[in-house]
């Protein structure tokens, strides 16, 4: 696709475009890392506002086995065409998605606010990743959390992605494309079947209380656009945690 005009922004500040995201961790916590002294091991001893990372008990990412099937409610993705902004913070591409586009489950409304990438996937379904996840993420009206998983598998180039794909920006970066709008319902599979649990963030300061809904349908990239995100990312998935008892439901 081509687009008129790519505006690339340098800057500190852009790595704290997450404070009110991902829960500011991304952006706001520069320090951690995923391997080495600073890597998933140690993120709880970090500081203390890391402790859950270490003491929680509902955790995430898990793998999905032992599942209850459920009469689960219906994802109503409610999302509209918007001008997005992609952002290298340093751990992750994050696309950040204006306002106007939400989902509704079971009559909550959760407002989309961004979407970022993991390789490879950090949820494992009977014991096995996918290439990479995409984790759109949700808060509520009472500042809660629910975050979409969708799996991403090798296939054939895919041209809803394309844009995102095609503008990757750099660490420190961020990037918007004149005249680009995307709407975020058409990276979707066709298929909204899920894996419904509690969990946390994935990354510090490890927070729970959020609502993890994981498609069952992956979608499908191509070679080289999930190579184009490993080339700035190889490995950025936190190990799986453990279940703890929670009990994870799949819809019939």
């Amino acid at each position: 696709m081509n687009y008129q005009t790519l505006i690339r922004h340098t800057a500190v500040a852009a790595l704290a475009l997450c404070a009110t995201t991902w829960a500011g961790a991304e952006g706001a916590r520069p320090h951690w890392a995923y391997k080495g002294e600073h890597g998933a091991a140690h993120w709880g001893a970090l500081e203390p506002g890391f402790e859950a990372c270490a003491r929680g008990m509902a955790q995430s990412p898990i793998d999905i086995q032992n599942t209850v099937k459920e009469a689960l409610p219906a994802l109503d993705f409610q999302y509209a065409a918007g001008a997005p902004t992609l952002v290298n913070n340093g751990h992750t591409v994050q696309v950040n998605m204006p306002a106007g586009s939400k989902l509704v489950v079971d009559g909550k409304a959760m407002e989309l606010l961004q979407f970022h990438f993991h390789t490879p996937s950090e949820e494992a379904i009977g014991g096995k990743r996918a290439a990479m996840v995409a984790h759109f993420v949700h808060k509520g009206e009472d500042g809660k959390l629910g975050v979409v998983a969708v799996l991403i598998q090798p296939g054939k180039t895919n041209a809803a992605w394309a844009p995102i794909f095609e503008h990757l920006p750099r660490v420190g970066e961020h990037v918007t494309v004149d005249g680009l709008t995307l709407d975020a319902s058409t990276l979707l599979p066709a298929q909204k079947g899920y894996y419904s649990f509690a969990g946390s963030l994935t990354t510090p300061p490890c927070s729970e209380g959020v609502q993890w809904m994981v498609l069952k349908e992956p979608v499908k990239l191509g070679a080289q656009q999930i190579k184009a995100f490993r080339q700035l990312y190889n490995a950025n998935a936190r190990p799986l945690q453990p279940l703890n008892g929670r009990v994870v439901k799949e819809s019939t």
